[in-house]
């Protein structure tokens, strides 16, 4: 059940050829890749299937005139810049190889940005550090003048899902140790591959700034949103990244905010059966402050969500009233104010249940993130460029094993892969046919492009950067079909050849969709005037002024 690590890793965008991108007008067909069919043939005449390779070529092809306008290189022009990503493939595997060995949880990544330092640094990158006060976060800049493109980097694990690599069963590599279970070792690593290839472009005369952005806390800290409260990301013109995933899409639509908040109660110990009168139960406030909360989940918008965990249930001993008791609390909702306001009420709850156990209570802010805000103009283009690179291509080796990985899943889930699916019928028969039913085990075709203001239930500081500059991200297949998310699957996969794929296309497909947009400003000037019009209601940034990245736990 084991995977070879040392499998040999093609070329990562996969494709032995470019592809011609096709684009639809708004009401139009959907945007489906080269060597791709819809279900139903737009142009004259009956379509000749042929199965998975088949092309859809739209009649409808307006869109496409704002891409291959004069000035916009080809693929053919940006092989050479991305060629370089092929070139030091080893650096950058090696990098995400180290980072997951690192396995750091958030805010304590320090080793993981050392190296990054230190790799941008040899590369010729100025690097700052810290930033926004989080000693793990950092910039690396080269070039100068406009435009500024941000490339976005994530390099935190999580707790309790160490695992070993190239494993299709669970074997810790360190007893309760962390892993990479979101794939955050490959996503710095991509966007690494990305702005070396962006600096190859700089450096033969080209007028522009990289600026990549070592982003600490994902998990738990939300560095971007920080980072954000102090309008670093107003120096951008556009910022660009990805996330590892079981499918290649260009992302769309919004999610959710969301507030982290401790509350700590103090009371009076006493023994629980001789002198139960002199106790004041900490325990019993944070009992009774949960059951406030759930009586106020009938009154709050059905987008919202309250989640919490008991992080310090005051002691082992049941005959001691407990003199102290944590609780941290996640308060979501679409937009930020909602969330804010949702916020106020839940402490208000936590006061009232101090107030019934003569309890002190006392808050502190733990994190924050702002819902995504969708560019089109930016997401097209991503589209355009993800699909001239091409997805990650696999060996039998490779299908094989994510098959093993598959079998593996605790729990199943009956979806079609990609978010395109719930709400495009066209997009989701197309994706039923080519991923056979959702069945084939490493989804190598890119969904179709779908512009989207649904909200998705998840959260992510991206949403901060995106509030303060154009903002636009893709997933790469480095998992196998259907992948539970925060798993030690991914975490096994995380250091594999599939995994390797996926970040060197990743690469690619930033770094090719940068250069255009420094070899056509006006792509950029027209993100600008969709992101003004989206977010006309204003930024309500999460992070209080006061407040400072908090590990989660411990003591106040």
């Amino acid at each position: 059940g084991d995977f070879p690590r040392d499998g040999k890793v093609t070329r990562g965008g996969g494709a032995e050829r470019p592809h011609k991108g096709r684009s639809a007008e708004d009401g139009a067909q959907p945007l489906l890749a080269s060597g791709q069919q819809g279900p139903k043939a737009p142009a004259k005449g009956p379509a000749s299937p042929r199965g998975r390779g088949d092309t859809l070529r739209s009649p409808r092809i307006g869109m496409l005139k704002k891409f291959f306008i004069k000035g916009v290189f080809t693929l053919s022009d940006k092989q050479k810049y991305l060629q370089v990503i092929d070139q030091q493939a080893g650096t950058f595997t090696g990098v995400s190889d180290k980072i997951w060995e690192y396995a750091e949880l958030s805010l304590m990544e320090f080793q993981s940005a050392k190296l990054y330092c230190e790799v941008l640094e040899k590369e010729g990158f100025t690097v700052e550090t810290p930033v926004a006060g989080i000693q793990t976060a950092f910039k690396a800049s080269y070039g100068s003048g406009k435009p500024v493109i941000g490339i976005l980097a994530e390099f935190d694990a999580l707790s309790g899902l160490s695992q070993e690599a190239g494993a299709a069963e669970r074997r810790e590599l360190v007893p309760g140790g962390n892993g990479h279970g979101c794939g955050h070792n490959m996503l710095g690593a991509g966007s690494l591959a990305a702005a070396f290839a962006v600096k190859k472009y700089l450096e033969d005369g080209h007028p522009g700034t990289v600026i990549f952005y070592g982003c600490p806390g994902e998990e738990g800290g939300a560095a971007k949103a920080f980072m954000a409260r102090d309008r670093i990301w107003k120096e951008l013109d556009a910022a660009l990244t990805w996330h590892p995933g079981s499918v290649n899409q260009v992302t769309s639509g919004t999610c959710n905010t969301c507030i982290q908040t401790e509350y700590k109660f103090t009371g009076i110990a006493s023994h629980a059966s001789g002198s139960p009168e002199l106790g004041r139960s900490a325990l019993d406030a944070v009992e009774l402050m949960n059951v406030g909360v759930q009586f106020l989940r009938e009154h709050m918008p059905q987008s919202a969500r309250i989640h919490y965990a008991i992080t310090d249930a005051g002691g082992n001993s049941p005959n001691v009233v407990q003199p102290h008791a944590q609780v941290l609390y996640m308060v979501r909702s679409v937009l930020a104010k909602d969330a804010l306001a949702l916020q106020e009420r839940v402490d208000k709850i936590a006061q009232g249940a101090a107030m019934m156990t003569e309890t002190t209570v006392k808050k502190r802010f733990i994190d924050g993130c702002s819902n995504t805000v969708p560019n089109k103009t930016l997401e097209t283009l991503f589209w355009k460029n993800f699909n001239e690179v091409g997805v990650p291509a696999h060996t039998p080796e490779e299908v094989e094993f994510a098959k093993k990985m598959i079998a593996s899943y605790e729990m199943t889930k009956n979806k079609l892969p990609g978010d395109a699916c719930d709400e495009d019928a066209e997009i989701a028969e197309w994706v039923d046919r080519v991923s056979e039913h959702g069945t084939v085990p490493l989804n190598d075709f890119l969904v179709p492009y779908h512009f989207s203001t649904k909200e998705r239930p998840g959260s992510t500081d991206v949403g901060d950067v995106s509030w303060l500059v154009p903002t636009a991200q893709i997933n790469v297949v480095t998992f196998p079909s259907n992948s539970p998310g925060h798993s030690w699957q991914n975490v096994s996969c995380g250091h594999t050849s599939i995994g390797h794929k996926g970040l060197l296309t990743a690469g690619k497909v930033i770094a090719a969709t940068a250069i255009d947009l420094y070899e056509n400003p006006q792509i950029i000037a027209d993100a600008k005037a969709e992101f003004d019009k989206r977010a006309a209601g204003g930024y309500y940034c999460p992070v209080p002024e006061d407040a400072v990245p908090t590990v989660v736990g411990g003591q106040f």
